[in-house]
């Protein structure tokens, strides 16, 4: 017996539903990579100068007029790339895109990498993008002809001197990164490059206008790159033991604690840098007790992020934060400073670090390392923003905690009934130029595709089963 002729129109129109939805779906997906075919790209190329920075050339040919033109480029471990967009995108034919990054514009430091590559959208439809080849590249600085002399970690490369200057410099390098590892438990394996300069004007302009002008060594964990200004009769000077292994402690530090949520107290990183190349001497001593006589004694979490910009309250930083140091190794021990470092790469906050590791939070820890450097002393005055006074509170409004907030509400600030958004952090930053990728992420596509063939399927074996069971009632 035939099925009725009302089960095969809800058929009809229950598949008619389904493809429709499918239809759409379709209608709005970005174009893949393999229907892309509207623009193809030649090869690549890049050249780099100190002077006059990076440029980036890439032949394309499109059979439509191109909306927006945007070259990716992604700096050594960026989470993603920096996006620029490009003038002027390119009409229905054979052209080169060109771009170029100056160190005016875009700093760089020398031994950065890069990786980098064209996306192209066509004007008639923003869903057909074209990815061009990627290109890789190293910003260096060849201004000068460099000597090398290279170890089993670390490469140093030097200016002036002789094959004796670079030898003594890789041998403090190479001694300096073992320490560090084997205190640490860590285990380098990925290289690093040490850059002397001899001339303090080109040492500047290699690490920028940024750093501040008593800095004779920087070292920049991102790139595994240290920068340094020795001249060749200062390679035999007691202070180049000191200056090299203190920059390489903060790349160990960063290897130990690298995460991509925050970075640890400034303070616990340069503390170690110096309590492991010279340790806490007379002289640092001394800054403290003159910061307690005159009042000026910061506590620790003033020295979270930068030191002050003064030379006298750059130098009681570094006082402080090896006297922290030092406090902690007397009081808690080694492993314990060790585990507080390693703790960070879980991603922990500074207070889930400092308990887990001394049993108290970093406020805690700042307080016991203050009494014992000034015992009965006054605790320091706090200082920098403040909280705002209370305002006049609107007649039927009330707070917890001098926080006005409307009746009902939970007393964070928050009105009744709303949800209170995610607090906010300090130190986390979004990657600059971090983008997303479109017409990469083909999975991403792909799924819904198969969500509705499966729906497809289902409504079908459904529609089918009640077809059935109405030609079993009805015969």
């Amino acid at each position: 017996m035939s099925a009725r002729p009302g089960s095969v129109r809800d058929l009809a129109a229950q598949l008619a539903v389904v493809v429709t939805i499918l239809g759409l779906l379709l209608s709005v997906a970005p174009v893949s990579a393999a229907a892309a075919t509207w623009a193809e790209f030649g090869t690549p190329t890049v050249t780099t100068s100190f002077e006059k920075g990076i440029s980036f050339s890439q032949p394309v040919t499109v059979s439509e007029p191109a909306g927006r033109v945007e070259l990716l480029v992604t700096q050594s471990s960026a989470l993603g790339p920096q996006v620029i967009e490009i003038p002027y995108p390119p009409l229905a034919g054979t052209s080169t895109l060109t771009d170029t990054m100056t160190r005016g514009d875009d700093f760089l430091l020398p031994n950065t990498k890069l990786t980098a590559r064209w996306r192209v959208t066509a004007a008639s439809d923003p869903t057909k993008v074209a990815l061009g080849p990627e290109v890789t590249t190293t910003f260096a600085d060849d201004r000068f002809k460099w000597k090398t002399e290279g170890g089993d970690l670390v490469t140093v490369h030097w200016v002036e001197g002789s094959e004796a200057f670079g030898q003594r410099a890789l041998r403090i390098a190479q001694q300096a990164i073992t320490e560090a590892s084997k205190l640490l438990g860590v285990t380098e394996t990925e290289p690093i490059d040490f850059f002397i300069y001899a001339d303090q004007g080109a040492f500047r302009d290699a690490i920028g206008p940024g750093v501040r002008e008593n800095v004779g060594g920087l070292a920049i964990p991102e790139i595994r790159t240290l920068f340094g200004l020795i001249t060749e009769g200062q390679i035999d000077d007691s202070w180049v033991g000191v200056v090299i292994p203190h920059e390489l402690t903060h790349i160990v530090f960063d290897t130990a604690s690298k995460n991509p949520y925050h970075e640890p107290p400034h303070w616990l990183n340069e503390g170690l840098a110096v309590y492991v190349s010279e340790g806490y001497d007379a002289s640092y001593r001394s800054n403290i007790r003159d910061a307690i006589k005159d009042g000026t004694l910061m506590p620790l979490d003033g020295l979270a992020g930068q030191f002050p910009t003064d030379a006298t309250g750059f130098t009681l930083g570094y006082a402080e934060s090896v006297g922290a140091v030092d406090y902690l190794v007397r009081t808690y021990g080694k492993d314990a400073l060790v585990k507080l470092i390693r703790s960070y790469a879980d991603g922990r906050t500074d207070d889930e670090a400092f308990k887990a590791a001394l049993g108290v939070d970093a406020k805690g820890f700042s307080d016991g390392w203050l009494a014992d450097a000034n015992p009965g002393g006054k605790p320091p005055s706090a200082y920098g923003p403040q909280p705002a006074p209370s305002g006049p509170i609107p007649a039927g409004w009330t707070g917890s905690s001098g926080v006005v907030a409307p009746v009902g509400s939970s007393g964070n600030g928050a009105a009744a009934g709303a949800t209170a958004g995610p607090a906010s952090t300090t130190g986390t930053t979004a990657p600059t130029g971090a983008a997303d990728d479109r017409g990469l992420d083909a999975v991403g596509w792909i799924a819904p595709f198969v969500a509705v063939i499966v729906l497809v399927v289902v409504v079908v074996v459904l529609v089918s089963a009640r077809a059935s069971r109405q030609r079993r009632a009805g015969s």
